[in-house]
């Protein structure tokens, strides 16, 4: 059997990492590696972060003279793992921390676990300096706000991902899923579909609120759809596989040729109740949706997706919630992030 071969790094033969193996990993120069190496000063915090994380990714251990003391704990309170994008955002935020000499501390909720508040009791508890929260309950309308004002009230900085409640003064960064949905409506349209309908998440999330506000706009501007006859296309159900292969069977009922989705799992969802009516995606009917979460690009076929913009999305967050430690307070508003659509094999022209 044939194979492909990954050169490792040698080393020096004592085990010891290769200045040019780390400056190649790092895409810094040697010097600047050995600095690093050696504890010198001059060297920008990011910078070192970089060769720090060349070591760690080509296996060597960090010499003891490179341990820094940590600037203080920050909590990370996520949802749930099984959802890729939520690990993919934790992934970010813990490096970004990291870069800033922060460690953090990652939270997940579970069924029949604690509770959002109970972990945030948990994490002051343990002296956090700052609290990250990831579509919590901040993002759903009917849950009381009033436990972001008395956090506030104690004095610990948080910022809030994925969900604006106006009641809250605090740092919030978001995807403008108005924009996501009408641009995966406006994709479809452009295909010649013309009956398109959107499996949402539960009405109280302000994302999922977002969402449909956009896809009826789409479908009214595009289709010249009434403004109910544009909510009919909207069926609500759950984040999840399940949730999404329940809403498709739905709209197929109703005739639809294209399903924009809330989320990426809900789009394999929707992929499985199309195939489960022996129809082809996208020869029959092309799904569209919402992440771009790790490894959907390799799902069959490879999913079209609107992609939320993790990077920047999580680095602002690390840089505002920083910023509220250092004493330096960021605007209470929102800071909204453009997605982008990216097509893959999953959306197609509707069969005549």
């Amino acid at each position: 059997m044939g194979g492909v071969t990954i050169p490792l790094p040698r080393g020096d033969g004592n085990g010891a990492p290769r200045l040019a193996d780390l400056a190649l990993q790092a895409q810094v120069s040697e010097a600047t590696v050995s600095r690093v190496l050696n504890g010198k000063a001059g060297v920008a915090a990011a910078t070192r972060h970089k060769v720090l994380a060349a070591l760690d990714v080509l296996g060597y251990e960090r010499p003891v003279r490179l341990r820094q003391r940590s600037a203080g704990l920050v909590g990370l309170i996520i949802p749930e793992l099984t959802n890729p994008i939520f690990p993919a955002f934790a992934q970010v935020i813990e490096q970004v921390l990291a870069g800033h000499g922060y460690t953090p501390v990652l939270c997940t909720q579970m069924p029949g676990g604690s509770t959002e508040d109970e972990l945030v009791e948990q994490l002051e508890e343990r002296g956090v300096t700052g609290i990250v929260f990831l579509s919590g309950l901040h993002a759903d309308t009917t849950a009381d706000p009033s436990r972001y004002l008395k956090l506030a009230g104690r004095g610990i900085p948080f910022v809030l991902i994925n969900g604006y409640n106006e009641a809250v003064e605090a740092p919030f960064v978001s995807p403008d899923d108005r924009s996501a949905a009408r641009m995966a409506v406006r994709h479809l349209v452009e295909l010649g579909h013309e009956r398109i309908g959107l499996a949402i998440g539960p009405t109280r999330y302000v994302p999922s609120l977002r969402k449909a506000e956009g896809f009826t706009e789409a479908l009214q501007a595009m289709l010249g759809l009434g403004a109910d006859e544009a909510q009919g296309f909207i069926q609500r159900t759950l984040f999840s596989v399940e949730g999404g292969q329940a809403a498709a069977g739905l709209l197929l009922d109703q005739g639809c040729t294209g399903i924009v989705c809330g989320s990426d799992l809900m789009a394999l969802g929707a992929i499985r109740a199309v195939r489960a009516r022996g129809l082809e995606v996208p020869g029959d009917v092309s799904v569209v949706g919402f992440d771009d979460s790790p490894l959907i690009a390799f799902t069959d076929p490879p999913l079209t997706t609107v992609r939320q913009p993790v990077q920047a999305m999580a680095t602002a967050a690390v840089d505002a919630l920083v910023e509220e430690i250092d004493g330096n307070p960021v605007q209470r508003t929102e800071f909204v992030f453009q997605p982008e659509l990216v097509v893959r094999g999953s959306t197609g022209a509707p069969r005549r």
